[in-house]
């Protein structure tokens, strides 16, 4: 058994609601949040899975847990890249559980987790870049694995991406914080054409040491790539070359990485 808290503080550390649990956990929030809150998940473990909301609206994160979390409630220009119901009103339903090993072993995408965001997490996968266009949340490089794909218009939420800033040295490391197995990879590049251009080709490196480039082409559909099987615990996606097009605007609207781990 793993006892899980779940407690929401605001922005100096006073407790405005807490809920304790074996292996799982939940906590209703009957408060409007406000600037500077933070919801905590504590593990009396470390290097857990665990089925994680923050929110209602948001979603659950099947995530591989290495510590405690604290996830910031966003604001301001920080909450444009979510949906305007995430974290409204005064009533909010959070959870944790630890997943099964039938769960673990899934085939899923293994990317995905909507609870990412900046800095040291210690909740993965993760996902962060050298670049983001002017820092601005609508291009940041969680935007890439919230599973949101609709990749026909740029800014704001459901359009938000992975931005390099016109970067042709722009590169994003996707981090699963453990050894897992993939064979296929799905990229999803913003087609806001003729605003956006696009890749021509990219390279994934992945934590094995290989590399693999890849070619793409101007298209609104996924580029689906599979490969095969590898065990890897990062990847990154670099050398990113841009098509001859008149726009300077390449960018990623998701990456899907498939398999068990």
């Amino acid at each position: 058994m793993n006892m899980l808290t779940l407690k929401v503080l605001d922005k100096n550390d006073k407790t405005i609601c807490v809920s304790h649990g074996e292996d799982f956990v939940n906590l209703v929030c009957t408060a409007e949040y406000k600037e500077g809150d933070r919801i905590v998940l504590e593990t009396s473990g470390e290097n857990l899975y665990v089925f994680l909301q923050v929110d209602d609206a948001l979603g659950e994160a099947f995530c591989y847990v290495t510590g405690n979390v604290s996830y910031y409630v966003p604001f301001g220009e920080k909450r444009i890249c979510y949906s305007p119901k995430v974290f409204s009103g005064n009533r909010h339903y959070l959870y944790a559980r630890v997943a099964r090993e039938d769960e673990i072993q899934s085939y899923r995408n293994l990317a995905l987790n909507v609870c990412d965001q900046h800095g040291d997490t210690n909740c993965y996968p993760h996902a962060t870049a050298n670049v983001e266009t002017r820092g601005e949340s609508v291009f940041a490089a969680r935007n890439a694995i919230d599973g949101v794909c609709a990749n026909l218009s740029h800014g704001e939420w459901p359009y938000e991406s992975w931005g390099i800033n016109r970067n042709p040295d722009a590169e994003m490391k996707l981090d699963f914080g453990r050894e897992v197995e993939i064979d296929k990879i799905v990229l999803y590049t913003r087609a806001d054409f003729p605003h956006d251009s696009w890749w021509k080709e990219v390279t994934i490196t992945f934590s094995d040491g290989t590399e693999l480039v890849q070619k793409l082409e101007k298209s609104i559909k996924p580029h689906v790539i599979e490969i095969e099987k590898k065990k890897i615990s990062w990847l990154t996606l670099s050398k990113l070359i841009k098509a001859d097009d008149p726009s300077p605007f390449p960018a990623l609207t998701q990456i899907e990485v498939y398999g068990i781990g």
